[in-house]
């Protein structure tokens, strides 16, 4: 899998450019901004790393996790999401013209995923926590017709085309969200952690959600993978107000064990650091150093793809799956 293949660079590009407009719009009191423990140990101690577009990212001290400090409030962030124009372009400049790539590069995967995890329907309540057009848990129920499922998704647009496609609907952010209450066998967040104001709090209303022993799964962004540390402020992932918090498997393992999860399971699956990576320095030009410019230019596809591989199976991407069971 390339990145064109889901994200066209250039459509990428504009959209940033967008976000970048908005912030002028939707955060010009700075003042407002909160000031924050490291949102995955709680450690006070952190270090200054860059400022981006105004906002700056600092590391914790005792666990690495890379994260935005000051931040916007949490219903600062809600109004940006629902109000601004670069989240109607998302929706349709951005999503809508890859949408069926991606539902068979990455939704129709993530499904059989989960069915070689948790084997034959089982009949459960599953939840999708911005679940967006829905394309996730078409796929989902295809393999498994027998369990029932529920879109949380704040922006109304998507909620409502969620509902075309006879999902039940809860159109809040999941924190907001007040109704099935120790119901869910399955809560799943794809790309959402990173958004998140306070994944402390997300993770206690998850929890109020889930049964006893229900499961979490959820995708994020590692600070510690390959293509962001290489790249570092200059990488697209790094995209203030959107991406806040850069985990890494250790700190996002202590947080689910402080709010009551266990057996996280905690993988990097990651396909596509490495063209991440060879794009910016193809595309954009930018000097990484004599050694990866070798790699992009001189290497073949073979050597790319082991490359890629080694980044996953060590923990090094910057793409994070994690697993995690509600204490029974």
């Amino acid at each position: 899998m390339k990145e064109e293949d889901i994200r066209k660079r250039e459509t990428f590009d504009k959209y940033l450019q967008l976000v970048e407009q908005d912030i002028d719009t939707f955060f010009v009191n700075r003042s407002s901004f909160e000031i924050i423990n490291c949102p995955a140990c709680k450690s006070p101690e952190f270090k200054e790393e860059f400022e981006k577009l105004g906002f700056k990212y600092v590391s914790c001290k005792k666990c690495n996790t890379l994260f935005v400090n000051p931040r916007p409030s949490f219903e600062a962030l809600k109004r940006f999401y629902v109000q601004s124009p670069s989240t109607q372009f998302w929706v349709n400049g951005f999503f809508k013209p890859v949408a069926e790539a991606r539902r068979e590069k990455l939704f129709k995967p993530r499904a059989d995923f989960i069915r070689e995890k948790f084997g034959d329907d089982p009949a459960w309540l599953i939840g999708d926590i911005g679940a967006g057009f829905g394309i996730f848990l078409e796929e989902l129920r295809k393999i498994w017709p027998d369990s029932e499922y529920v879109a949380i998704e704040p922006s109304l647009e998507m909620a409502e085309i969620c509902r075309q496609k006879s999902f039940i609907v809860q159109n809040l952010p999941a924190e907001e969200v007040s109704d099935y209450r120790g119901q869910f066998d399955l809560l799943i967040a794809f790309e959402l952690f990173e958004h998140l104001f306070d994944p402390g709090i997300f993770l206690e209303r998850i929890g109020s959600l889930l049964k006893p022993g229900g499961y979490l799964l959820l995708t994020t962004l590692n600070g510690q993978g390959f293509d962001i540390q290489l790249l570092w402020e200059n990488s697209k992932s790094i995209s203030p107000p959107h991406h806040l918090n850069f985990f890494n498997p250790k700190s996002i393992s202590l947080l689910l064990a402080s709010c009551g999860f266990i057996k996280a399971e905690v993988t990097t699956p990651g396909k596509l650091d490495w063209d991440i990576v060879e794009g910016m320095i193809k595309s954009s030009k930018m000097d990484l150093g004599r050694f990866w410019e070798f790699v992009a230019y001189s290497k073949n596809e073979i050597c790319k793809s082991e490359l890629q591989e080694w980044i996953g199976r060590n923990d090094l991407s910057s793409h994070m799956r994690v697993i995690a069971k509600k204490n029974d």
